[in-house]
């Protein structure tokens, strides 16, 4: 009689990815995170059809003709990832949030992310990641992310799937700010006017998972004969069959309150309330009388966003200090700003400069007085 404790043997096997009540036999093939083979080939398949899509953003943003590889997922952890990865790298995380959240990043090597930066900016010259390069990569990850999301949309039947903000930060990549234990990772090759890039995408295996499980291989779930049953799912839909015979219609779970036409419609025999799904009868064309008086859609949309607050700041100048002068920088220390005496100062608005102006005194307070806009050619380049 066994006391519970495993033998040399069983442990052996378990090491060697057997089931030893199985006699030896192999046991089925799943990633170090849980998750099986088809279910990552199905998350995989999800993401391979974007890869023209993905293309489409990044030669857009960067005016030259880019392709981008099928997508390769497999499961790794941080010790299984950190060693594929150049010494420096962009991390722009930007987590799953909504309907089905999750841990989601990308990880953009210092070369990929001064190219798309570089392109977008028209600035050849550009060999750092600056606050603003690091801002144009992170606007591209999250157009990635949407197409993404919006194929997530599309198999699963989740329509509250959305992302948090991107938030770019570039270091050393030990400080990548990757998912605690196994995730999943998916990588691409990226080819921007010829030439060759890597980057790689961060999802969690909870997130992975859930997006399988409601994508259920895209077999949708059958309907009941003789009622009209209900299916919840991203969002409600109604059976396409009449109930026969006057009989009571299926009860939706997922916690779906009982609305009001199905209970008049339990005490009516062979009755189908189609006319109440059309009650909400919502056309975008009825907002057409925000934009009145202003020319052209996009000046009727911004009336909507006029009491929104956003960041203005004024620049005197920037300067660059190795570490050892900043650690010794005391009272009394002049630091040399890159900006001549009587030098317009820049005039930023959430860090994209906008225009130019000179310091005058209100009172006791600083003030700036615009001397110059920047032309909308400048502006939209630098936005882009």
């Amino acid at each position: 009689m066994s006391d519970g404790a495993l033998s040399q043997d069983e442990i052996d096997s378990l090491l060697a990815g057997l089931d030893p009540s199985a006699g030896g036999s192999p046991s089925p093939k799943s990633s170090p995170a849980g998750l099986s083979e088809p279910e990552l080939q199905s998350f995989g398949g999800i993401l391979a059809g974007l890869s023209d899509t993905h293309a489409q953003t990044v030669s857009m943003m960067t005016g030259k003709d880019a392709t981008f590889s099928s997508a390769r997922t497999d499961s790794t952890t941080r010790d299984g990832m950190l060693p594929s990865l150049p010494d420096e790298v962009l991390a722009v995380k930007i987590d799953m949030v909504g309907g089905i959240p999750g841990d989601h990043l990308f990880l953009v090597p210092k070369d990929t992310a001064v190219k798309i930066a570089s392109l977008a900016n028209q600035d050849e010259s550009l060999a750092d990641l600056d606050d603003m390069a690091i801002s144009v990569v992170s606007e591209c990850i999250s157009s990635l992310t949407g197409s993404a999301i919006n194929a997530f949309t599309e198999k699963s039947g989740n329509r509250s799937i959305q992302s948090d903000v991107a938030d770019g930060a570039f270091g050393p990549k030990a400080i990548a700010r990757l998912p605690a234990g196994d995730f999943v990772r998916v990588s691409y090759e990226l080819t921007i006017d010829g030439s060759p890039y890597k980057l790689w995408e961060i999802y969690s295996q909870t997130f992975v998972k859930d997006i399988v499980v409601a994508s259920g291989g895209g077999a949708p779930a059958q309907q009941p004969r003789g009622g009209g049953g209900m299916q919840m799912g991203g969002g409600m839909q109604m059976g396409n069959q009449m109930p026969q015979g006057g009989g009571a219609m299926g009860m939706p779970q997922m916690g779906y309150q009982q609305p009001m036409y199905q209970q008049q419609m339990m005490g009516q025999q062979g009755m189908y309330p189609s006319p109440v799904m059309s009650q909400p009868n919502v056309q975008p064309v009825q907002f057409a009388n925000l934009g009145m008086g202003h020319p052209g859609q996009e000046s009727g949309n911004i009336g909507l966003i006029m009491d929104v607050y956003m960041e203005l700041t004024v620049e005197l100048g920037r300067t660059k200090k190795l570490i050892k002068d900043i650690l010794g920088i005391g009272e009394g220390t002049i630091i040399e700003l890159d900006k001549l005496a009587g030098e317009p100062v820049d005039i930023l608005v959430n860090h994209k400069l906008i225009a130019k102006g000179e310091v005058v005194v209100i009172d006791e307070n600083f003030g700036v007085r615009v001397t110059e806009i920047v032309s909308p050619m400048e502006r939209m380049a630098d936005l882009s």
